[in-house]
């Protein structure tokens, strides 16, 4: 086969491909299962068709995780763990809570596939903390959930920065809502040249 016909095969194959997607996101859009902000929304719904690909997930789900915050898509942090416990590549997602007060906080570790569970080859992520919260400003947010449900609010950032560290391929570098709510949001300053 020459160049030039691998290449009209290859241009067909990607139009088809596109034409699918583009059905199956029409469909989708005119969905009640799908959150409001995509029903309708073709081009939002073959953006999260693609996320879906990339992250190895159903198009529903993320559909159904994934929130627009200040102009930003973002993930939810039940999303996250889930994709990081179904990727293939580790053990189920592990948390380590301790410490009381400020020091209460929590890890999220596990181990490889494969991989003997020692504790000298847990992969960990950062600890996060309630100190930590209070100094980043997250706790102290009007309407923060660091103060009712500290637990959770520390196992969602451990997990998040797990996913940061050893699988950002499947965040796509994307936040969380609860790290986009947590976000300070003050004026750029923005200079000139002269």
């Amino acid at each position: 086969m020459s160049e030039e016909t691998k290449n009209e095969v290859a241009k067909t194959v990607d139009e088809q491909k596109f034409e699918m997607i583009q059905r199956k996101a029409m469909m989708l859009s005119k969905s009640e299962l799908i959150p409001k902000q995509f029903q309708g929304k073709v081009a939002d719904c073959v953006i999260a068709m693609d996320m879906a690909e990339r992250t190895k997930s159903n198009p529903l789900a993320v559909l159904q995780n994934l929130h627009v915050i200040h102009g930003k898509p973002s993930w939810s942090a039940q999303f996250i763990i889930a994709v990081i416990n179904q990727c293939g590549r580790f053990e189920p997602l592990r948390f380590s809570i301790r410490g009381e007060g400020d020091d209460y906080g929590c890890v999220a570790y596990t181990h490889y596939l494969g991989e003997e569970k020692t504790k000298e080859n847990a992969i960990k992520s950062p600890r996060i903390t309630i100190g930590m919260a209070k100094a980043e400003g997250w706790f102290q947010k009007s309407g923060s959930k660091w103060k009712t449900m500290p637990e959770l609010m520390v196992q969602y950032r451990a997990a998040t920065l797990f996913g940061r560290l050893f699988c950002p391929d499947l965040l796509m570098g994307m936040q969380t809502v609860d790290e986009l709510a947590d976000i300070k949001r003050e004026p750029k300053q923005v200079i000139l040249p002269e």
